[in-house]
Formats: structure tokens, sequence, C-alpha cells
């Protein structure tokens, strides 16, 4: 039997919470990607298969903001940022999925910026 590899793991973490999680017209997903360098925050809609709204450190407008910030800062940026997108979407409540990565650091600093930029979860 071949190793088992940390992002295989992350993939069945994910995979085990995404069967008991979907995003609805209501009450859409928020769905979180983090790189080693960057991270991603969308907003889907489970039901017709559709990204609402998204926000990520590679964002034209963000990037400018996020230089020279840390890393968990740079996520705070973007929770607030895919927030405020939501809203004027007028999406207000939203299931979190962290995408089976440890609700922790820079996963927990885009969790709270999104909280403070409005979004309920």
């Amino acid at each position: 039997m071949a190793t088992k590899s940390r992002s295989d793991a992350r993939e069945r973490r994910h995979h085990r919470v995404r069967k008991d999680l979907a995003g609805t017209a209501e009450r859409p997903r928020l769905a979180i990607f983090r790189s080693v360098a960057e991270i991603y925050a969308q907003v889907i809609d489970d039901a017709a298969g559709h990204t609402l709204v998204s926000a990520s450190t590679v964002d034209k407008e963000l990037r400018e903001k996020a230089k020279g910030m840390k890393k968990s800062e740079q996520a705070k940026l973007v929770g607030k940022t895919v927030a405020e997108r939501a809203k004027n979407k007028g999406i207000k409540a939203v299931v979190f999925d962290r995408g089976g990565f440890k609700y922790i650091g820079r996963v927990k600093a885009l969790a709270d910026g999104a909280r403070e930029g409005g979004l309920q979860f």
C-alpha cells in the first residue's frame, strides 16, 4: 500500500465533511482553499452549481492591499472582502466549508474576517 500524503489526508477529510454539507440559494457555501502562499474563498450555490462571489490574495485589488502583511492578516482581509461582496449580492448567511483544513491560523482568520464583514455562519 502506498504511503498517504498530507494532501491526500486533507482530501479525505474534505470529502467526509462535504457529504453532509451543501450550499443552497438561500444559504450558500463559503468554501476556502489555502495554499502555501495564497488563500482563496468562494461563495457557492451548490444547487445551481455556480460561484456567486469570490476573493483571494491573487485578486488585483487585494494584491496591492495585502503587500507587506502577514499571511493571517491577508486571510482576514480576504474574509472581509468576500463578506462585503456577498452582502452586495444580498447574501447574509452562509455555510462554512473549511475544505479539510484545521480551523486554526489562516483558516480561522478568514472566518473571523468574514464574520466581521457581516456574514453569519
